[in-house]
């Protein structure tokens, strides 16, 4: 008579996707909490949303303003969904975190759309994104709702990618053991 086979679930910790994962987080809540732009991730993001404006531009003035934000969030988001469906669950929740960093940074934006303080490439402010947006919609005076809003959308994203990637670090492997 064969041994039965069983199934147990034996916790099995990968220290270097802990790690990656806690860094990872560390370096984008750190850059989300410090308002200054120009870090090293901020400068990937900004060629991503300038690219987002001549994208979306065929489709009028308020969707090209829209464009350059909405592509910032829009590309790490395909690739965290591409880690999804190809089930490499970790990689989507890190590449998640980064969703969240960049719906925090647009909320930093949009929060500026009154004052225009923020430095803007080729140093214009008639070409600030969201008061062009906010303007154009009549909802300026909802700047502060509308950016904290996208403030704490934002941070509930960057702490579900982490808790995802944390669990997915730790997470309990199946291992089989005859007895």
């Amino acid at each position: 008579m064969q041994p039965p086979n069983t199934t147990l679930q034996t916790h099995h910790i990968h220290y270097p996707k802990l790690l990656a994962a806690i860094l990872v987080a560390w370096y984008l809540f750190s850059c989300a909490n410090n308002t200054n732009f120009g870090h090293f991730i901020d400068n990937i993001d900004l060629i991503i949303h300038e690219a987002g404006h001549p994208i979306f531009s065929f489709f009028g003035d308020l969707v090209m303003f829209l464009g350059g934000s909405f592509n910032q969030i829009l590309i790490p988001f395909i690739f965290s969904v591409y880690f999804f469906f190809r089930k490499e669950y970790y990689s989507a929740s890190i590449v998640g975190m980064w969703v969240g960093y960049n719906i925090v940074n647009v909320s930093y934006y949009m929060a500026d759309a009154i004052l225009m303080n923020i430095p803007l490439l080729g140093g214009d402010s008639s070409s600030h994104d969201w008061n062009n947006i906010f303007s154009m919609t009549h909802t300026l005076s909802y700047t502060h709702t509308f950016s904290s809003i996208a403030w704490t959308i934002g941070m509930a994203v960057m702490i579900i990618g982490l808790c995802f990637a944390i669990w997915y670090s730790i997470r309990p492997q199946p291992e089989t053991q005859f007895e």
